[in-house]
């Protein structure tokens, strides 16, 4: 749930999948309708005392707000209004300590929803978002009461969404971003199977969760039912769902995944800065982001988010975004020690950003549908985009102008040992337009540059540009 700039009336398009409860925008707030059922759970879980739990986000009772019309198939019979979250991030944009957190703060409320006899309807990991590094659910309404003969609902969906991606990574190396981008749903048990080898079989909680559940999966027999019904007689579902949730969280628990060693790795200790260069560009990105508040900042390229901090000195939230997710898990692990709520780290490559995904495209929004930002820092980057990914340099600007915030961005001339790197890769002849000339010009043309400053190795220069206005 994101604060939208647009201040209409309208739902929000990632909330429809749950006919007891649907969150809609009004006036840049953001509410949810409760059907009668909805709100009979909503009141349960207020006498429960868990809405009190500062993980959950902040709610509300809102009746007297009006709600769109035929926002719910029956009648609303509450309105809630909910704490907005800064900017909405999505799990194959996280790190793998990201989607660990995440889905261990799922199971830890799930227990305690259980013992006020309460329980989860679903388990996606859709339903958290982060307040820079820590993690907080905002589902309200997926908080139901326990019903009679019914098993851990949610269990197929948490395996998909949450224990398959960590295990592609943790178990395989594989990187799990790709997969949750390319299914809104996530990794079935027979698609985790066929990357598993035999040995994985002997690995604690896969028999389980990954081959008996895949070998259920193809036979699909409908034994569920049989099941429900049996459970529903010996009247023990509430005890085989907490012990289910106290086996995955163990399983989850023991995960880890720790990042390659790499040159971006590395990138804050080791890189082609000098002491004064380095001490030049802090002084510049410390000053424009210091000049004036800025609500929301981006750091495009952020590594080990040297220059997200220096930002968010001026900055109520910044977004750190780098291609690297070795760079971006310790980013987030020296976060999240520090408690910090302000900087939110994303893995995402600018060259290929997060497209609108789901039911017509609307339900997982695109990185720009999100919310713009005020100040961008491009640091380091220009090359990469431009010469690593083939994006034309005026098409690179061009985006940049796109975001709209004002803009400070560096540009390594061809005499800079990166870029020589970058280009040595290339036949001879290629990227004429990356000059420094040519580079001023396209910048000129979507920006006003307001400052530039020459580093003191000479081949880096620092630029800091507003919009141009109409």
């Amino acid at each position: 749930m994101t604060l939208p700039h647009r201040t209409s009336v309208y739902p929000e398009a990632g909330s429809f999948r749950d006919p007891e409860s649907r969150v809609f925008h009004r006036g840049g707030e953001i509410y949810r309708a409760l059907s009668r059922e909805g709100l009979a759970d909503f009141e349960a879980l207020v006498a429960s005392g868990l809405l009190d739990d500062p993980r959950i986000v902040g709610t509300e009772r809102a009746d007297d707000v009006p709600a769109p019309a035929g926002l719910l198939p029956t009648e609303i019979a509450g309105i809630l209004r909910h704490e907005p979250v800064a900017f909405l991030s999505y799990p194959y944009e996280w790190t793998f300590s990201m989607l660990k957190d995440a889905a261990l703060l799922q199971l830890d409320l799930l227990s305690a929803a259980l013992d006020h006899d309460l329980v989860l309807k679903d388990s996606t990991p859709y339903n958290v978002q982060f307040r820079g590094a820590r993690p907080v659910f905002i589902d309200i309404g997926a908080f139901e009461r326990l019903h009679g003969g019914e098993l851990w609902v949610g269990y197929r969906q948490f395996c998909m969404l949450y224990l398959y991606p960590l295990l592609l990574q943790a178990v395989k190396g594989l990187s799990f971003q790709p997969w949750l981008r390319g299914s809104i749903d996530g990794i079935t048990a027979t698609q985790a199977r066929a990357l598993m080898s035999f040995r994985d079989r002997f690995r604690r909680g896969l028999t389980t969760n990954v081959f008996l559940h895949a070998r259920l999966e193809k036979r699909d027999t409908g034994s569920g039912a049989e099941i429900k019904r049996e459970v529903k007689r010996t009247g023990v579902e509430r005890q085989l769902i907490v012990a289910n949730v106290r086996r995955m969280s163990k399983l989850v628990t023991r995960l880890e995944w720790d990042p390659p060693p790499s040159v971006w790795t590395g990138y804050g200790e080791h890189n082609s800065y000098d002491v004064r260069d380095a001490r030049l560009k802090d002084g510049f990105v410390r000053e424009v982001a210091t000049s004036r508040p800025w609500r929301l900042a981006w750091d495009l390229g952020c590594n080990n988010g040297r220059h997200s901090r220096i930002a968010a000195e001026g900055s109520e939230h910044v977004v750190a975004v780098d291609a690297d997710e070795g760079a971006v898990e310790l980013l987030y692990r020296e976060l999240r020690d520090a408690d910090d709520a302000t900087i939110l780290p994303l893995v995402m490559n600018v060259a290929d950003p997060s497209p609108r995904l789901g039911w017509r495209g609307l339900e997982r929004k695109s990185l720009l549908d999100r919310g713009r930002p005020d100040l961008v820092l491009a640091l380091a980057l220009v090359h990469h985009v431009t010469i690593g990914a083939n994006v034309p340099v005026v098409e690179f600007v061009d985006w940049l102008a796109e975001l709209g915030g004002a803009l400070i961005v560096e540009f390594p001339t061809r005499d800079d040992p990166m870029v020589k790197q970058l280009l040595a890769r290339k036949r001879e002849g290629l990227h004429p337009d990356y000059e420094r000339g040519s580079f001023e010009r396209c910048l000129r043309e979507a920006f006003d540059v307001r400052r530039s400053e020459q580093l003191a190795s000479g081949t880096r220069i620092l630029y800091f540009a507003t919009p141009k206005r109409a």
